[in-house]
């Protein structure tokens, strides 16, 4: 017994040390390292005392681990939570193991969401910046079956799938509901796929009503995109990173997904183009403006500094790797919006340039086919809505109404 204590023991410094050496190899500055390797160190011996395997710790776990010690103050919490979090994330990227699924009892909810990850990428090909929106609806879907601390599956059926979907839907949008439908749907058929369940529950999930070109895209004026653009600090590395962002975004109708996968091989200087890594891996061809390769140069020779990432954009505060996903693009652009004064839905920010981009065009006179390939449109279906912001032209052809005497 005291040789297998000594022995985890020594597992548990070793995976520390290796933790620490990841965090230097990221970039994080060496002055903070001493205070993240306590953390950790903490961490790792609550986990031991608790007798749980580190690879079987999750959000769980980690709430406990701070709960354990209420008195702390928040900045020091914080950091703890954070160190914890990248510590479980950095054992998982090291263990590459296929766990059987007789484990699952003993692992619930973080290694079910780990296989679906993978199942995600390399079954259904999916784009990390579509795993990226997936992933939160089921962690909290995880997260609600095993609040009671038993296995996630245990009594998940199709009332349970349809109860839980209806509670976090009310007062929310049709977008949210849409997309946790989805999310729903594709993890409960993985779960069949890999008979963790008997049944495919993925057909209790009701389908949320919707419907097509419904609304007018919102969109902002050529004078707020021009304010947005003019109000970021080019004086500061971030500033400048920021305003090469928005210039995608404005000028080219970029996705957030699409600025976050932007490589540096991307970018062909000599020949004036770059390539977008667009929707279902495809890869297109645009041309690069004079202003935003300007803008990107700058950012590139200036600020972006060195790493080990191939992403033109990287983080502004290590680890300096590229941005963790299309939400960092929507903070950068709703941070720029909170500076020109204007007031927008959170959700979907980014997107707004590139509505913006398609009113402007088709206002000019562009046709939906000369939009659709601007955007890069596989359906013909994504650019129709754009026909009804042509309000001026609709008026030349909209017969006036018939001023009667009320009969």
């Amino acid at each position: 017994m005291a040789g297998s204590v000594a022995s985890s023991a020594q597992d548990g410094l070793l995976q520390i040390q290796s933790f620490i050496h990841g965090l230097r190899a990221l970039g994080f500055a060496e002055s903070g390292l001493p205070r993240r390797e306590r953390d950790v160190t903490a961490f790792v011996h609550w986990l031991h005392c608790q007798h749980i395997p580190i690879l079987a710790a999750d959000e769980a776990s980690v709430a406990s681990f701070l709960a354990a010690a209420p008195t702390r103050s928040e900045s020091r919490r914080a950091r703890e939570k954070a160190t914890a979090r990248r510590f479980l994330e950095h054992q998982w990227s090291q263990t590459g193991v296929v766990v059987s699924p007789a484990t699952i009892d003993l692992l619930p909810g973080a290694i079910l969401e780990h296989r679906y990850v993978d199942y995600l990428r390399a079954e259904r090909g999916l784009a990390e910046r579509s795993i990226l929106v997936y992933t939160p609806y089921i962690r909290g879907f995880l997260a609600a079956q095993t609040a009671t601390g038993s296995s996630p599956m245990a009594a998940l059926d199709a009332h349970a799938v349809r109860r839980y979907l209806l509670d976090r839907t009310r007062e929310r949008s049709r977008s949210y509901s849409k997309l946790l439908a989805a999310a729903l749907r594709s993890f409960l058929r993985f779960l069949f796929l890999r008979r963790e369940t008997e049944l495919d529950l993925s057909r209790a999930v009701p389908k949320v009503q919707a419907w097509s070109l419904a609304s007018v895209p919102a969109h902002l004026s050529a004078e707020q995109v021009e304010r947005i653009l003019a109000v970021t600090d080019r004086a500061t590395p971030s500033g400048r990173r920021d305003h090469a962002i928005l210039l995608l975004l404005a000028r080219l109708g970029l996705r957030a997904g699409e600025v976050v996968a932007l490589e540096l091989g991307d970018i062909r200087w000599r020949t004036g183009e770059f390539v977008v890594r667009g929707k279902g891996r495809v890869l297109d061809r645009l041309p690069l403006p004079s202003d935003v390769g300007k803008a990107l140069a700058r950012y590139i020779q200036s600020d972006r500094g060195s790493s080990a990432s191939r992403r033109v954009f990287l983080r502004t505060i290590p680890p300096r790797v590229g941005l963790a996903g299309p939400a960092a693009v929507g903070g950068v652009v709703r941070h720029a919006f909170a500076l020109a004064g204007i007031r927008r839905s959170s959700r979907g920010a980014a997107h707004l340039f590139r509505h913006s981009l398609a009113t402007r065009m088709i206002r000019h006179g562009a046709s939906l086919t000369e939009i659709a390939e601007v955007l890069r449109h596989h359906s013909p279906g994504s650019t129709e809505i754009y026909a009804k912001v042509a309000f001026e032209s609709l008026r030349g052809v909209a017969r006036p109404w018939p001023a009667g005497d009320g009969r």
